[in-house]
């Protein structure tokens, strides 16, 4: 392995569900790899799954999997997988299962004592309920890991943008910086949001802006990497 002289890993929030967060954390992870690092993605809680070869798979757990130049399963990757594309506590709820956050942070440390880098990611937003008294905020104040806040460039990123910063800030988190990822092309002064996010964020709060991705036709970990702002992860992460 390389000397670790950053941070052995991330957390991967965003404003909210389907504002690619699997997109940009196999992205981060790719970037790690292609720096000669030994990453891994984890994805600790999934919620739906389809049937490939007689399999089901949770295809963002499946993404994080690929992208990784770690060698870890799919089990490794997504400890706890439902079927059902719903919440997750209540996905797990039909399947008669809890999620044991216990089991959560025992696989992510084994993760990270193998890996140089291990980019978490979370479910849906920032506090997403778990079971009955703890939420997805709770994995990354166990795992005590920066946090790149995914914001979903649609109309409301403004406020919710906001309001997850405000949620990491008060769980004592270090808020490692942001990435805009372009969920409506059409979105009505696209250009004007990201200027306020960028005053708000990286002028107000000294949070940087890790990269602005467009609509892509293909996706894949190398394209989103193309978009994300090289010096700034370097002085965040190196």
């Amino acid at each position: 392995m390389n000397a670790r002289t950053g941070p052995p890993g991330c957390f991967v929030t965003g404003t909210d569900t389907e504002v690619g967060k699997t997109r940009v954390s196999a992205a981060l992870v790719h970037w790690m790899a292609r720096r000669g690092r030994v990453a891994a993605g984890f994805k600790p809680v999934a919620a739906g799954t389809v049937l490939i070869g007689g399999t089901r798979v949770n295809e963002d757990v499946r993404r994080l999997r690929e992208a990784s130049s770690a060698a870890v399963t799919d089990a490794e990757v997504g400890p706890f997988q439902f079927d059902a594309a719903c919440a997750p506590h209540l996905a797990a709820a039909l399947e008669g299962r809890a999620i044991d956050p216990g089991r959560i942070l025992a696989a992510g440390r084994a993760l990270l004592a193998r890996c140089e880098f291990v980019v978490v990611e979370g479910v849906g937003g920032f506090c997403v309920p778990l079971g009955p008294d703890w939420d997805s905020s709770h994995i990354a104040c166990g795992l005590a890991l920066p946090v790149v806040l995914v914001v979903g460039m649609r109309l409301g990123c403004l406020n919710h943008a906001l309001l997850t910063a405000e949620a990491i800030k008060a769980r004592r988190l270090p808020l490692a910086g942001w990435i805009a990822n372009t969920v409506d092309p059409s979105m009505a002064y696209l250009d004007r949001n990201l200027s306020t996010l960028r005053h708000e964020l990286d002028e107000r709060r000294q949070v940087p802006c890790l990269g602005v991705v467009p609509r892509l036709d293909d996706p894949c970990p190398d394209a989103v990497a193309a978009h994300l702002n090289d010096a700034a992860l370097r002085s965040v992460f190196a």
